[in-house]
């Protein structure tokens, strides 16, 4: 079987890992036009402000490749041709495949904003746009970042890194209001105000003005003020890459349109990751999943049906995490940022805004837990999903709470404090917390 991967990002990547351990005499090509070997993407940051080298986002030596028999081929995959199985690339070669993957990942949106082609304004999404920025950055004052999203808040830590004054534009009336409940947007909040990065709530970008040079020189919201700068970060989302889906008859939506086993509807061809599209999302999941958590797990189970396992993707509770400056953010299950009328959720915050924990869970009895926010704190992941699965009544969750502290030995402890504050809230639950055995006591705050 030969196998050609389209990109070597984290979802390509799990596959050819995983389909070498299932199939040893697999021949596996993994084509990208971007580099030349995998790296972290998330970690594009951490390079920029100076923590990580280029060569340390590389989770695999360069001999990695030839060690394992992965073939790796630098350039863009231009057209696919679906009835005769074949690949053609921008250096005039082409690839005849068995199965196919395509794993294109995602690209940045605009939305057509006057000015947007200028000098100095860009996305962040992978290895040109950290060159660009390193390069269009150099020697400015100040930098105007447009979104309230995760790419947001790094655009506006990168700049703060290298001392330039960070402005972001916020269209709605608090930070990731489509995620964040109003506490956790508050303390994130918090962190913008701690590292003096301006944050203009209820505040749209309508023009990006340049200079004689053609390179930017402020921004025009749409009410009419008009912000100096240098530079313009567009944190406004990303879509599926659909180029060379585009190019055959593979059927697309918003995405690359895929099954459970994430078949296309052509044969021999599959596709995961950011740029594919669930057909029949199961209850509560969303149809295009572009975390680099699902990438993973799609490439990993993918990988099983490529190699004669026919395995559904399934893609479990949803988790994801991230880091606003000084504060760490988890998240399990569900946890929406307005709850409905069938959820409950309590709500506890340290009282020098450092940490807090929501718990959500079911307005009628039980009242299992279906999700946690944690901001501040480390919760263990596969003792919130065991919880979350079990159906687990939330008094029973804060009676054992312990068992999902993940903080480091020595940090602060708050289960007293969370279960107490419960209690307060819910009289009528009355907990109390199970001591864990075993265990040094940590100081508490």
């Amino acid at each position: 079987m030969h196998l050609v991967i389209v990109g070597n990002g984290i979802t390509g990547v799990s596959c050819a890992l995983a389909v070498r351990r299932l199939r040893p005499d697999a021949r596996i090509t993994l084509v990208s036009a971007e580099s030349a070997h995998h790296y972290s993407r998330t970690a594009l940051m951490y390079v920029y402000m100076g923590h990580l080298r280029l060569s340390d986002i590389k989770p695999y030596e360069d001999w990695f490749w030839d060690e394992n028999r992965l073939g790796l081929v630098h350039a863009t995959a231009t057209a696919l041709n679906t009835r005769e199985n074949r690949l053609t690339l921008d250096n005039g070669t082409t690839l005849a495949y068995d199965q196919l993957l395509l794993a294109t990942g995602s690209q940045s949106t605009r939305y057509g904003w006057p000015g947007q082609h200028l000098a100095g304004v860009q996305s962040l999404y992978g290895l040109p746009d950290l060159a660009a920025m390193a390069r269009d950055t150099h020697a400015i004052t100040r930098g105007v970042v447009v979104g309230g999203g995760l790419i947001g808040a790094e655009l506006a830590e990168m700049l703060h890194s290298r001392g330039i004054e960070a402005v972001v534009l916020v269209r709605d009336a608090r930070y990731w209001a489509s995620v964040l409940p109003p506490e956790e947007a508050n303390l994130v909040d918090a962190q913008f105000e701690a590292n003096q990065i301006q944050v203009r709530y209820r505040t749209e970008l309508g023009e990006i003005l340049g200079d004689a040079q053609g390179r930017v020189r402020a921004v025009r919201t749409t009410a009419g003020e008009e912000i100096p700068c240098q530079w313009v970060g567009l944190a406004t989302g990303v879509a599926p890459n659909l180029a060379l889906a585009n190019t055959a008859d593979v059927e697309t939506d918003r995405g690359i349109l895929v099954d459970e086993y994430l078949r296309t509807s052509v044969p021999n061809v599959y596709a995961a990751g950011d740029c594919a599209q669930h057909r029949r999302p199961a209850a509560g999941e969303v149809a295009i999943e572009q975390l680099w958590y699902t990438g993973r797990m799609q490439g990993e189970t993918v990988a099983h049906t490529l190699c004669g396992q026919p395995t559904p993707y399934r893609r479990g509770v949803w988790f994801n995490s991230a880091k606003f400056f000084n504060l760490e953010y988890q998240t399990y299950g569900q946890a929406p940022a307005q709850p409905g009328a069938e959820l409950s959720s309590f709500y506890w915050e340290h009282p020098a805004g450092r940490a807090a924990l929501r718990i959500y869970f079911r307005a009628a009895s039980p009242q299992a837990v279906v999700g946690f926010n944690a901001l501040g704190l480390r919760l263990r992941q596969a003792v919130c999903e065991a919880w979350i699965r079990q159906r687990a009544p939330v008094a029973t969750v804060l009676a054992q709470l312990g068992a999902a502290n993940f903080d480091p030995e020595f940090f602060p402890q708050h289960e007293q404090a969370i279960v107490a504050a419960f209690n307060r809230q819910f009289p009528e639950q009355r907990v109390v917390l199970r001591q864990r055995k075993g265990l040094l006591a940590r100081l508490t705050s």
